[in-house]
């Protein structure tokens, strides 16, 4: 029988686990199209988002021509770390995820981003994913894959294109650097995995509505859906031009959209000297932190291709002199955070913190540099995330921004009395801290001056900075457009450096408190991390540390010379620096809906029905049917199969069942399980039948009431399999499980022979009987087994090659037969 994988199934005897630390009392906030799932810790954020998504729907339904047929589910939680634990999506989910729209429910799953804004594009990408699922009709059960059949560079950037627009200095600076190596792919060569589908498609779809209008972009999903020949069909029927000419017209555009900007600037190499090189293509050196004296950097690095982890390096020579964590075979390194945030030096040189999620808990573990230990691991149990970790010159406090409810905060940690301090509380994002030199003020990043929580009307990122003893908050500088993050204090504590993408591209800025802003560098593809607001920029010892984007990946940069670190006037770039061609300035109906901030708004003081959580099973998938028919000169046959699976929206309980028959009723076959996952303690039931079935044959003469015939025997053995069964499995870790299972089986055996009788000469068949033969008694047997399994093993393409892993395991049988089994 085949069923979909069922949640036991974490690799067979091995494989990591999917740990659920903590229970959720999820409730329902309903909206005129939404159920949003939430839990307590999130209902303020859960309110907001409900607003922002029937914003987005109608923003979408209005863009696509199209209502979603059914209520839409979301699913919220207030954090990555919550988000992780989910049971409505099966399977592991990477750190890099920033949200899930499944295709069994259409349900869109995702945690609060932190910055209203970035919380805002998640839901929006996932609501575009769900109409893309409505629109084609996907359907898994069916084998219909509608937007599942599509490339993923065509179905997530047309995400990415609605829910931004033709104007992103993130996807634009991945586009000059493809024009200034000559890199710009076909439209063919999409789906190679050297090209990022969230960016290459994001600048397709932008070339395409952009020449030939917003409103294509519904049909062609539609045709590409609904045809044999995909995106090139689509392209073809809709934009009436064939692919090979469209991809050239788009590198021709994009080169002329570009031309300008990269004669107005350098690349990081010709202004900056470089510390950490790529060795290869597309390698990440990114979120770099310069030690108190300016002689050290840490950064994040996939230098040892199976994991994102921490190294230290030499600044002057670019030696790099240790790998500081091993987040492959730790189990005890569920995260470092390395997307969003970096780690911060004590001010003596020889401790390190970084941000990180242990068992399901945000913590800030302290590192000893030189021996690549663990010193210290500081929980904090009642905040959701903890980024961008900054300590204090003296030594005394550590500053992070921290996710309580899905929006970030700013906290101070105590590491004398042991106790945290908030310093703000409020929907508005604070991040990227930095302690000022007199460790009396910190600096960080924040959209409070922008924001408009009445309308959701999320701004840029802005310098402030926050006195520690009065909690007073002020202005500090950087630019009314575009991001200002990653605030760097100066050595004497009267500036500060930043990153700002004021005119499109990301470089690097000094603003002095009540005095000039001036410019460091002037960059064709920027200074920037993986993500727009990851972190990129490092000031201490008298230089200036940066990743910077090229050849597709990441490297680190250093300003060393008093004119580099003092910058100078501010340099005019073309407007369409951020621009994705062929459009000069954002305009179109998409650039249009999304700057309505009120299109689609529900008023904020609408109060929305809330209640309960009652599960409710739901069919989520139907295997494809099977039927066979089948004929010889013995006779004809005929079986087949079907199996469906049921859950819950928030995937805590599963049903899965199926059946298999055949022309002899006593050789049905099916299965019945029942997997409940509401809490750590994983237990389920089934019950099943499975017949195994052999024949024999044998021919010869015979003599029947003195008449000679010819006869056929067909032996026919059926082995049933019958078992009802209970499973338990606790998860201690992601590497570490215990394993119960104990039920009774009871196995049969029948036999039988069909005789056939044929008249010699004619072949006529005189006749057919089916006779019982002897059988031996059955099994009945009694069995349970106990397990310890271990897996912190990487699977290369026949075999893991890294890590460990081990399961053992004692069972025992009793009954008919009496073993035990050690593995």
């Amino acid at each position: 029988l085949a069923l979909p994988a069922t949640p036991f199934a974490q690799g067979g005897y091995f494989g990591r686990n999917k740990v659920q630390y903590q229970q959720f009392d999820f409730q329902v906030l309903k909206t005129e199209h939404f159920d949003i799932y939430f839990y307590p810790e999130v209902e303020e954020g859960a309110r907001m988002t409900a607003r922002m998504a029937e914003r987005w729907y109608a923003r979408l339904s209005k863009l696509l021509n199209h209502e979603l047929r059914g209520r839409q589910p979301l699913i919220l939680y207030a954090s990555s770390p919550h988000f992780w634990q989910t049971n409505a999506i099966m399977g592991e989910i990477g750190e890099g995820t920033g949200g899930v729209t499944e295709a069994f429910k259409r349900r869109v799953v995702l945690p609060m981003a932190g910055p209203i804004q970035a919380t805002d594009h998640v839901l929006g990408h996932e609501l575009v994913h769900a109409f893309q699922y409505d629109i084609t009709n996907t359907n898994v059960s069916s084998g219909t894959g509608g937007a599942l059949s599509l490339p993923l560079w065509f179905i997530e950037g047309m995400a990415e294109y609605l829910s931004i627009g033709p104007v992103d200095p993130h996807t634009a600076m991945w586009m000059r650097e493809a024009a200034r190596r000559e890199r710009l792919p076909e439209i063919k060569d999409l789906e190679d995995p050297r090209y990022f589908p969230y960016r290459y498609g994001h600048a397709f779809w932008s070339y395409v509505a952009g020449r030939f209008g917003d409103e294509v972009i519904g049909d062609m999903l539609r045709a590409a859906a609904g045809t044999r020949g995909g995106y090139r069909t689509a392209i073809e029927a809709i934009l009436g031009v064939g692919v090979d000419e469209l991809s050239k017209d788009w590198q021709s555009a994009t080169f002329e959209a570009y031309r300008a900007v990269a004669e107005a600037t350098v690349m990081p190499a010709a202004a900056a000297r470089p510390i950490i090189k790529e060795r290869r293509e597309r390698e990440l050196n990114v979120s770099p932190e310069l030690s108190p004296d300016g002689t050290k950097v840490m950064f994040f690095s996939e230098r040892d291709l199976f994991s994102i982890d921490l190294f230290v390096a030499d600044v002057q020579t670019g030696e790099v002199l240790r790998k500081v964590t091993d987040t492959a075979t730790d189990p005890h390194i569920e995260s470092l955070q390395f997307l969003t945030s970096a780690g911060a030096w004590d001010p003596t040189g020889a401790r390190f913190v970084v941000p990180g999620i242990s068992r399901g808990q945000p913590v800030l573990r302290i590192l000893d540099v030189e021996r690549g230990r663990t010193e210290r691991e500081i929980r904090l149990a009642d905040i959701h995330e903890v980024l961008n970790p900054a300590w204090s010159p003296d030594g005394r406090q550590i500053a992070f921004s921290g996710l309580v409810g899905g929006f970030n905060d700013l906290f101070i940690y105590n590491l004398e009395s042991d106790q945290v301090r908030r310093l703000t509380s409020d929907p508005f994002a604070e991040m990227d801290p930095a302690w000022s030199p007199d460790s009396r003020r910190i600096a960080f990043s924040t959209d409070r001056f922008t924001t408009n929580l009445q309308t959701i009307q999320t701004g840029d990122l802005r310098l402030a900075v926050v006195d520690v003893e009065s909690g007073e908050i002020r202005p500090a500088g950087g630019f009314e457009g575009g991001k200002n993050i990653s605030p760097q204090w100066t050595a004497d504590g009267s500036a500060l450096f930043f990153l700002s993408d004021r005119d499109g591209v990301t470089n690097i800025y000094r603003t002095a408190f009540g005095g000039e802003t001036t410019q460091l560098t002037n960059f064709l593809t920027g200074a920037s991390g993986i993500t727009a607001l990851s972190p990129a920029l490092s000031a201490a010892g008298g230089r200036v540390v940066f990743s910077a984007f090229e050849n597709d990946g990441y490297t680190l940069y250093a300003l060393e010379t008093p004119e580099a670190l003092a910058g100078g006037p501010l340099q005019e770039l073309p407007k369409n620096a951020a621009v994705l061609p062929p459009r000069r300035v954002g305009e179109g109906p998409v650039f249009a809906a999304l700057h309505n901030e009120t299109l689609g708004l529900p008023p904020a003081d609408v109060p929305a029905a809330v209640e309960d959580y009652k599960p409710k099973l739901s069919l989520d998938f139907v295997g494809q049917p099977t039927v066979g028919v089948g004929t010889d000169p013995f006779g004809t046959y005929a079986a087949g199969g079907v199996s469906f699976m049921f859950s819950d929206m928030l995937g805590n309980h599963t049903v899965m069942t199926g059946a298999q028959v055949t022309s002899r009723f006593d050789e049905f076959g099916g299965t019945l399980m029942y997997i409940n996952r509401t809490n750590r303690w994983v237990w389920g039931a089934s019950i099943d039948q499975t017949p195994y079935v052999a024949r024999g044959f044998d021919a010869g003469l015979g003599l029947v009431e003195g008449q000679n015939v010819y006869v056929e025997n067909e032996y026919r053995i059926l082995q049933i399999d019958r078992s009802l069964s209970g499973i338990v499995s606790y998860p201690f870790s992601r590497a570490q499980r215990v394993d119960f299972s104990a039920g009774v089986r009871q196995i049969g055996l029948k036999q039988d022979v069909t005789t056939r009788m044929y008249d010699i000469g004619s072949g006529r068949q005189l006749t057919q009987d089916r006779t019982p033969l002897s059988s031996e008694p059955g099994l009945n047997l009694g069995q349970a087994s106990a397990a310890l399994v271990w897996d912190t093993s990487i699977n290369g393409i026949a075999s893991p090659i890294r890590g460990s892993r081990y399961r053992m395991e004692l069972s025992q049988s009793a009954g008919s037969l009496t073993y035990t089994g050690v593995l």
